[in-house]
């Protein structure tokens, strides 16, 4: 042990004798500052997004080749030379020298790449991003927009300093989500500083002008010729920190016929580029995901629909997203809320549809839709494996965490689930919204662990924190303290919360047949199928012809030792009044695996198989089941 101890203090020593950490920090320091300059200048020149992959892997790879390298040489005042072995060095007298440390070379180049590293990094990690500030803020967006500043040395450019200026005042004006400081106010004050022509006007003066009329933002932009090409330049700059939130370009020849046309076009980035991040800020929802239109009206309507099938109308969302389709065909997260704005089998049409397409998506959708795709097709683990792929890429969405909860809530993976959907619930308090089924559904995962002081706690946490208790979610809660209640057998607690819960679906216009299904879920979930079969049976009096409720009790009835003859019967009678193709097959599946509950394995493989060929989508909790089934009989012979 000792002797191993010593190869490692030896090799320690060696490392630093070859200046091996040194080199490898000169060589981090540089790779850091070849990144960061290359996604500074990726956009304004146009670059392709592979170029920073291939930088990095580049750089990646260099990293133990520069280890190697500098094990080997040293560079010394006589040149580079091969590094002396400890064995020869050691041989070796050493003269010590009595004078001051001379500043070496390589001192002063880690010190400029430290400052350097310093410089690039601490706007990342200190500085608040100015956009994002200007969005999280309640108020409209107030912009100055300066004259263009004329560089092309032909003064014929000049009446477009003011042409320019004026065509952005008057389009970003006409938005009416904007506050638009007049060209009159800006002109005064440049005429104040003396400035009357703007050969010599400079963005630190445009910033002071800006304070003055207290702008969020000023635009600064020039007109430029290189060669037989116009270019107009112009920054979005923050006034309290002089950031430069965006840059836009545009090119054109050098004609003054075509100013117009260029002019048009950098309107109308700018005035998209503004209307989106003020969409953003009065919907904060939408800073937690990436969107994928750049056109504000398609942003605008998705956010209608999103609302309105937020709130259950999903007639109106889905004109909403009709409205964004026929701006842009391809957005999308248009075409992704269309899939949630059906029927099921309209929805899962959809969904195939823009699963068709994912060879053409960035590789955020790709995987996304993918992720999608394995929702109805695949299993949870394949869920599992593309939602994560999917939040490397974006770790801010609070959606993607509550996925990932109800796939490792479906595999019984409660230690994994938990701290998932408390992400959810921090990230979603991060963007200034709360979902309320949170508090729901980490009760209910808590009860399926039998941890019923900690689904306790987070009901009471559930009445701090809903302000609003006559919210339909808020009925989440009173319906699990009953089950609660009922399961560590406190009758008087659970009568008292069972009659508020009857009582808050009556308010809110529930049917008899709705109060009666919702008792027969409690009582199911509490343990006591007997009361559950009972109100199962009122709610079927009162429709007996309702396929949905025929489905349920018929399943019910399979997983508490039902008569089967009674079982085949009443989900016989759901398939023969089901609505469309996709509730005949969810219910030839209900059919198969209630028989295997009920011990009839070679009927339920028989009944199973038959849905999954008769199935138009061959849907992953009826291949889960068939194979179930077929390894029961398997194991049978």
């Amino acid at each position: 042990m000792a002797n191993k101890t010593n190869i490692l203090n030896r090799f320690w020593h060696e490392l630093q004798r070859r200046k091996v950490f040194k080199v490898l920090a000169m060589y981090a320091g540089t790779a850091f500052i070849i990144i960061q300059v290359e996604g500074s200048l990726a956009e304004p020149l146009n670059l392709p997004r592979w170029i920073g992959t291939l930088l990095v892997i580049v750089l990646s790879a260099g990293f133990p080749l520069t280890a190697i390298l500098a094990w080997i040489f040293d560079l010394t005042p006589q040149g580079i030379k091969k590094t002396e072995s400890f064995e020869e060095s050691e041989g070796k007298e050493i003269i010590p020298v009595l004078s001051r440390r001379r500043l070496k070379a390589s001192d002063v180049i880690i010190a400029v790449l430290a400052i350097g590293v310093i410089i690039l990094a601490w706007p990342k990690i200190f500085r608040t991003d100015a956009l994002k500030r200007l969005q999280s803020s309640g108020e409209k967006t107030s912009i100055a927009v300066m004259p263009f500043h004329n560089m092309t040395n032909d003064t014929s450019w000049n009446i477009w300093q003011e042409g320019i200026q004026m065509s952005l005042i008057s389009s970003l004006a006409n938005t009416g989500q904007l506050k638009v400081r007049q060209k009159e106010n800006i002109t005064t004050l440049l005429q104040g500083k003396g400035i009357a022509e703007y050969a010599g006007f400079s963005s630190a003066v445009a910033g002071t002008i800006s304070q003055q009329l207290d702008a969020d933002i000023f635009i600064y932009g020039s007109i430029k010729k290189a060669g037989t090409v116009i270019r107009l330049d112009a920054q979005l700059i923050d006034t309290k920190t002089e950031e430069v939130l965006k840059s836009f370009e545009i090119n054109g020849p050098y004609k003054e016929e075509i100013i117009l046309n260029i002019t048009d076009s950098l309107r109308k980035k700018i005035t998209d580029f503004l209307l989106l991040s003020d969409l953003m800020k009065k919907n904060p929802l939408y800073q937690a995901v990436p969107v994928s239109s750049r056109n504000p009206e398609v942003l605008r309507y998705c956010i209608y629909g999103d609302k309105a099938r937020n709130k259950g109308d999903i007639s109106t969302a889905k004109n909403w997203y009709l409205k964004a389709l026929a701006i842009d065909s391809n957005d999308y997260d248009a075409n992704l809320g269309l899939s949630y704005s059906g029927t099921i089998e309209e929805n899962i049409k959809g969904l195939l549809k823009l699963y068709r397409k994912k060879d053409q998506m960035p590789i955020e959708q790709l995987t996304y839709t993918n992720f999608m795709y394995a929702v109805y097709f695949e299993s949870p683990n394949e869920q599992i494996n593309w939602i994560k792929q999917y939040l490397e890429f974006d770790d801010q969405t609070p959606s993607s965490y509550w996925a990932l909860g109800s796939a490792y809530r479906a595999l019984k993976q409660y230690d994994k689930a938990i701290p998932v959907f408390e992400k959810y619930l921090e990230m979603c308090t991060k963007f200034g919204f709360i979902d309320f089924s949170f508090y729901a559904m980490q009760g209910e995962i808590y009860h399926e662990m039998g941890q019923y002081t900690e689904e306790r706690k987070i009901y009471k946490r559930a009445e701090k924190d809903i302000p609003d208790h006559s919210h339909i979610t808020f009925s989440w809660i009173i319906r699990n303290q009953a089950i609660l209640s009922l399961t560590e057998k406190d009758t008087v607690e659970a009568n008292r919360y069972i009659a508020k819960y009857i009582s808050f679906l009556k308010a809110n216009s529930s049917s008899q047949t709705e109060i009666e299904k919702a008792l027969a879920y409690l009582y199911d979930n509490a343990g006591m199928p007997e009361r559950a079969e009972k109100f199962y049976r009122k709610a079927l009096t009162q429709e007996p012809e309702n396929p949905v409720l025929l489905n349920e009790f018929a399943f019910f009835l399979s997983l508490n030792n039902g008569n089967p003859a009674e079982f085949t019967e009443i989900i016989d009678k759901a398939m023969k009044l089901a609505a469309c193709k996709w509730d005949c097959y969810n219910y030839l599946d209900t059919k198969g695996y209630g028989l295997f509950k009920l011990g009839k394995n070679q009927e339920a493989m028989v009944t199973l198989q038959n849905a999954w060929d008769s199935a138009t989508f061959k849907m992953y909790f009826i291949k889960s089941h068939l194979e179930e089934v077929k390894n029961a009989v398997e194991g049978q012979k």
